[in-house]
């Protein structure tokens, strides 16, 4: 039997929005059944316990290097995947990642048949579809991830602008996975519901000029409260959820 990454449970509010109904295996790793809003827009993020969540020269998708290679961190973003109509990233997360096609199985393979079913059950497609958000259209658009259905979403828009295709498409369940400055249009615009924040135990510090980039960039947010509805535990890494403004 396929065993997963185990999510303790630290702390859980009241569940609201609607029940994932996640298969057995899936529940027994996140640690309970899954709620979501039946609209909305979720963002998931890792960041290191310094508040690095990006760099600006690995060359590679900066997640991994935050989190340290976590399982349990990557199990957790396919399972967010599985549940989402639709995954929204900016120019400079698809840029990074060259190879990755951000449907649930890519992050975590060895759930794959039970991320499948989930969406089955679920009512949705086989795969959430992308959609990238660029506003100088400098894309390679030979990427895999757009032979693969993704779509561009080009031009300067407002955040409700960039939403609204999907909204136009019949995507109700939106995944947001950065960068830290599309994430940041979004929630200065109330328009972020929830967001999944993994905290990684470890240090990176940061210089004048380093690019490296915190969870939330170019925007004063005015101290936007969020509320807690979880906390689980993998090891040292930490698994938080706030309800957003």
């Amino acid at each position: 039997m396929q065993t997963f990454p185990q999510l303790e449970v630290l702390f859980e509010s009241a569940r609201v929005g609607v029940r994932m109904g996640l298969p057995a295996a899936l529940e027994s790793a996140y640690g309970s059944d899954l709620w979501l809003p039946p609209e909305c827009v979720v963002a998931n993020f890792v960041e290191s316990v310094d508040g690095v969540v990006a760099f600006s020269d690995v060359g590679r998708e900066s997640g991994a290097i935050v989190s340290g290679g976590s399982a349990a961190d990557r199990f957790l973003m396919g399972l967010l995947r599985a549940c989402a109509d639709a995954v929204l990233i900016g120019a400079g997360t698809f840029r990074a990642t060259k190879n990755d096609f951000w449907f649930p199985e890519s992050i975590f393979p060895d759930a794959a048949p039970l991320y499948a079913e989930l969406r089955r059950a679920l009512g949705l497609a086989q795969r959430p579809t992308l959609y990238v958000v660029t506003g100088t259209g400098r894309i390679d658009r030979a990427h895999p991830a757009l032979r693969e259905g993704g779509v561009l979403i080009e031009g300067r828009f407002q955040p409700r602008e960039i939403l609204a295709p999907m909204r136009g498409a019949g995507h109700r369940r939106i995944l947001c996975e950065g960068g830290p400055g599309l994430f940041a249009e979004l929630l200065a615009a109330g328009l972020v519901d929830e967001l999944f924040l993994t905290v990684s135990p470890r240090l990176f510090g940061r210089w004048t000029g380093d690019g490296r980039k915190a969870l939330a960039e170019a925007r004063d947010l005015g101290g936007t409260p969020l509320a807690l509805l979880s906390v689980r535990r993998n090891g040292g890494h930490l698994f938080l959820r706030y309800r957003c403004g």
